[in-house]
């Protein structure tokens, strides 16, 4: 009895067992898989997404703007150059529609915060990312002083002369293979002005600032309102001076007035 039992329980098993598989594998006619459901696999990458974003914040900010004026072209072996970046091409598929907007340009859904649209490309779309070897830009932010670009990590801590070493020789190395000093002048102005705006700063003897050389040059908003501000407040301007010279001829005719009915008329 028991081992009819067992047998029984066994062939139960398997057949839901098969039933199980024929589900996932059936298809209808057209080709498309009907009761098979697609669950894209989390791609996981050892890269920090936020630490690579603010890494090409500061590229694009503090170096870019010099680069353009030089007409130089980043050669792709240097790490700073976009195809370098395993976020890049996902990154330039978000639209920021407004304050509590994300787009994907790939699907187009909307996400009120940024966190979330960067989870979709995760889960949705981690075939655009290739985290091959040296891609991945948050390996560079000892270098490229993310931590300014963090406010909850602005605080002062003790300076560690180790870490200040290995940031400032790992700086100096992207100095050497993105802008090599005997391919002109113009590759050379730009190996210095990378010294001077990363590397100096590597030092915990205090006195040098990253970023020395400035950045790029953006019109604030407090700018561009003060600019609308005084165009439409002009023309008010102007008419107010007319109206006052327009009052003050008209005040001095009367006084004209005035004066030669005085002069007329003389007691008898």
């Amino acid at each position: 009895m028991a081992m009819r039992i067992a047998i029984l329980i066994l062939f139960i098993l398997c057949l839901s067992l098969d039933r199980g598989h024929a589900l996932q594998e059936f298809e209808a006619a057209d080709g498309t898989s009907t009761l098979k459901q697609d669950v894209p696999q989390k791609h996981e990458v050892h890269c920090s997404r936020e630490r690579s974003r603010a890494a090409w914040k500061i590229i694009e900010e503090y170096l870019t703007p010099f680069v353009e004026e030089e007409q130089y072209e980043i050669p792709s072996k240097c790490r700073l150059h976009p195809d370098n970046d395993m976020f890049r091409e996902q990154e330039e598929h978000k639209i920021h529609i407004d304050t509590n907007e994300w787009r994907c340009g790939l699907c187009k859904k909307s996400f009120r915060v940024e966190k979330f649209l960067d989870q979709h490309f995760d889960n949705r779309h981690s075939n655009l990312i290739d985290d091959s070897q040296g891609r991945c830009l948050a390996d560079l932010c000892g270098a490229l002083h993310c931590d300014l670009m963090d406010d909850t990590k602005k605080s002062k801590n003790k300076c560690n002369p180790g870490a200040m070493s290995r940031n400032r020789h790992l700086c100096e190395s992207l100095a050497d293979s993105c802008f090599p000093t005997n391919q002109g002048r113009s590759t050379s102005r730009l190996h210095e002005l990378f010294l001077r705006q990363f590397c100096d700063a590597h030092t915990c003897n205090g006195g040098k600032k990253p970023f020395s050389r400035g950045g790029r040059k953006q019109s604030s908003v407090f700018y561009v309102a003060l600019c609308i501000l005084t165009v439409l407040l002009l023309p008010v301007f102007y008419l107010i001076v007319y109206l006052h010279q327009r009052e003050m001829k008209t005040g001095i005719q009367d006084l004209k007035r005035i004066s030669k009915s005085g002069h007329k008329s003389k007691p008898s």
